[in-house]
């Protein structure tokens, strides 16, 4: 398992970093959410740069995902793999489904 951050810089760049939780104990009491939700995807997505419209952390369950920022990062993500959406702004990431795949979705209010 391994947690990573997609974030936007001052300058609208995106980008990724591996995170712990004993660098981030916020992420042990999740208290600012505004929905969860499980969704399976059949392996098809394909979505340039794009921002998302608020915070959300992605917990996968199955399959493969790659995602990619805009400073030229990228990281495949596996079951297990958690990672934290903080890319509201900006270029924001690319992701492309390399199977299908299932993952929680926890929206976040703060």
């Amino acid at each position: 398992m391994a947690i990573y951050r997609v974030f936007s810089d001052a300058d609208g760049e995106s980008h990724i970093e591996e995170m712990t939780l004993e660098e981030h104990p916020e992420l042990a009491a999740m208290l600012n959410v505004s929905e969860v939700r499980v969704q399976e995807f059949d392996g098809s997505r394909q979505r340039d740069y794009h921002p998302l419209p608020e915070r959300r952390l992605i917990i996968h369950m199955s399959g493969e995902v790659k995602i990619g920022a805009s400073d030229g990062s990228e990281i495949v993500l596996r079951a297990g793999d958690i990672r934290l959406m903080d890319d509201v702004s900006g270029k924001g990431h690319k992701h492309d489904d390399l199977s299908p795949s299932a993952a929680v979705y926890v929206l976040l209010t703060d």
